[in-house]
């Protein structure tokens, strides 16, 4: 396989690497079939001094086996990738690490419940680009926005999810590597769109202690 993806560091993104493999060599055998066709046509037809143009109007025929050919790999690619979405979207692992994400123009504002787990609290901790977890620990990701549509993405995580002003989208994930990790918003959303960028800091359990620790000490 190709090794130009960023780094996975997600426990689903694997899964979601070999289905993009997959459409991206059917897409490769596609066009170099697309490719080698209109090659063969310039070459065989042509410009030849006394040769007439001939025109038709199309192959019923053909185009019936090409629009079906093209529906049922569709349909097979659905129901390949259906329990890999079904996991990642309709599922929710238990957590008791939650983080609310509020995309606004133009940066991300993370928001932590604090020691007692409840958000609007005097405990909360608010800070912007940076979402604090521990390695090896599902989170959860409650994606709101201030003004128009954002899109939380985290390239490493294999995690795309859009902030929609007005609703309140779970994500999750569970990072395996400590690091830190680029969170760009992936949906043009103003003139300050591609400035719009936040981090993921992923702690070792020691190292995320001490960060909860620093960040509420009195608890």
């Amino acid at each position: 396989m190709l090794d130009w993806l960023p780094p996975n560091v997600s426990t689903f993104g694997g899964d979601i690497d070999k289905f993009f493999y997959v459409i991206y060599y059917i897409t490769l055998v596609v066009f170099v079939l697309v490719a080698a066709t209109m090659v063969y046509f310039l070459i065989k037809y042509r410009y030849k001094e006394g040769r007439k143009a001939k025109y038709y109007h199309g192959n019923n025929t053909l185009e019936i086996i090409w629009t079906s050919a093209t529906f049922i790999a569709m349909i097979v690619l659905a129901l390949v990738s259906r329990p890999v979405w079904s996991h990642i979207k309709q599922e929710l692992p238990i957590s008791n690490i939650v983080v609310q994400v509020t995309g606004k123009q133009f940066n991300w504002e993370m928001l932590y419940p604090g020691p007692d787990g409840i958000f609007g609290t005097e405990d909360d901790y608010r800070i912007d680009n940076q979402l604090h977890v521990p390695e090896d620990r599902v989170v959860h990701v409650v994606l709101k926005s201030e003004d128009v549509i954002h899109s939380f993405f985290v390239p490493s995580l294999r995690l795309k999810q859009d902030a929609v002003p007005g609703r309140e989208i779970t994500a999750w994930f569970e990072a395996s590597e400590p690091g830190k990790y680029e969170i760009p918003c992936a949906e043009l959303c103003g003139f300050g769109h591609s400035g719009m960028l936040g981090y993921l800091y992923v702690h070792t359990a020691d190292d995320y202690e001490n960060w909860v620790k620093q960040t509420w000490p009195e608890s």
